[in-house]
């Protein structure tokens, strides 16, 4: 119904129209729910992908660091031992040929240990903790109910 102070040519929906139109409100609700439903599942499949990337890449990591220290303890006595019996023509004492043989040995899986840290740093880093599709499907749907509304 018309009151005073509206505009004379709106248009007066009819009981059918009226009754309808909860049912697409309705609908509309549920689809947007649906939609989100969609969206959040599509966001925690991709969350879990990057978490399962990286923490393959951790175990990997700690893999390679157990690898290294156990390598690094035996090699390091194996070869500490035999530079140390190279010393025995030298002026130096008994602990002071093992002190330099440990050292040395040391100082070269030092860095070999950092190399492998780092390119595995350098891995890590490439990857990106954003869920790239969950982002771009949010702005598609972002700018679809920019156009619908």
């Amino acid at each position: 119904m018309a009151t005073p102070g509206t505009a004379m040519n709106k248009r007066v929906e009819t009981p059918q129209e009226m009754e309808n139109l909860p049912v697409l409100l309705t609908r509309l609700g549920d689809d947007v729910v649906q939609l989100f439903d969609t969206k959040v599942s599509l966001l925690k499949v991709e969350v879990q992908e990057e978490v399962n990337t990286f923490l393959r890449a951790g175990i990997v990591i700690a893999i390679a660091a157990m690898v290294a220290l156990i390598g690094f303890a035996l090699a390091s006595v194996a070869l500490a031992f035999g530079i140390s019996t190279q010393l025995t023509n030298t002026t130096l004492t008994m602990p002071a040929r093992y002190a330099l043989s440990f050292v040395s040995v040391g100082v070269v899986y030092l860095i070999g240990g950092t190399i492998t840290a780092l390119v595995m740093k350098g891995r890590l880093s490439r990857q990106s903790l954003l869920p790239n599709r969950s982002v771009d499907e949010f702005r598609k749907d972002k700018e679809w109910l920019k156009k619908e509304l």
